[in-house]
């Protein structure tokens, strides 16, 4: 049985990460508005949606939804860092979800739509934490709470069904409730600086 196919870029979602390409794993709520944010940019060669985080082995979609499997609904992004950078990235999900909500995003209740970055390598992990230091301030300043948003080492992404790959390219008034908190961030150099 050959390997589903995304329904947007037209290639295998099991491919394997391209030579010299890199990849990277954010949890901002419910994970269909936030996989079409990441496959709309340019130099991002592949999304998929699925779990990570939690103790459960491959699980389901209705699984993870009941919020007893300990994993977040996630987007795996596999991107050329010489077209897109992974601080474009970074910025792309500060300034598209609430960060300070906890176990929650918006109406959608639960552990499994926490916020969390899930890095590949020391740089990304270092990128990452100096990106919410600088977000955290920004907030501050305009009255929101801390950030409760993970950033940790990737741990197993468990993708989930077909179904719920691409949702919103295939079904048409599908939900996206990507909201940010009105506060940009600012991009973070290589250096950890602004």
């Amino acid at each position: 049985m050959s390997a589903p196919i995304h329904a947007v870029f037209g290639r295998p979602l099991d491919e394997p990460v391209p030579h010299g390409f890199d990849q990277v794993i954010f949890g901002m709520g419910r994970f269909w508005g936030a996989e079409r944010l990441f496959w709309e940019q340019e130099g991002v060669h592949m999304t998929s949606v699925g779990f990570a985080g939690g103790t459960t082995e491959n699980p389901t979609y209705e699984q993870v939804s009941a919020g007893d499997t300990g994993h977040a609904e996630v987007v795996r992004v596999v991107f050329d860092s010489s077209r897109i950078s992974f601080e474009h990235l970074l910025k792309l999900f500060w300034d598209n979800h609430d960060p300070t909500q906890g176990d929650r995003q918006g109406d959608d209740v639960g552990s499994q739509y926490r916020s969390v970055i899930m890095t590949f390598n020391d740089t990304q992990q270092a990128l990452a934490e100096a990106s919410k230091v600088d977000y955290g301030n920004r907030l501050a300043v305009d009255g929101f709470g801390d950030i409760t948003t993970q950033i940790l080492p990737a741990t197993t992404f468990w993708p989930a069904e077909e179904s719920q790959q691409q949702y919103l390219a295939k079904n048409a008034d599908g939900r996206s409730d990507l909201r940010g908190t009105g506060v940009e961030s600012a991009m973070i150099q290589p250096s950890g600086e602004l």
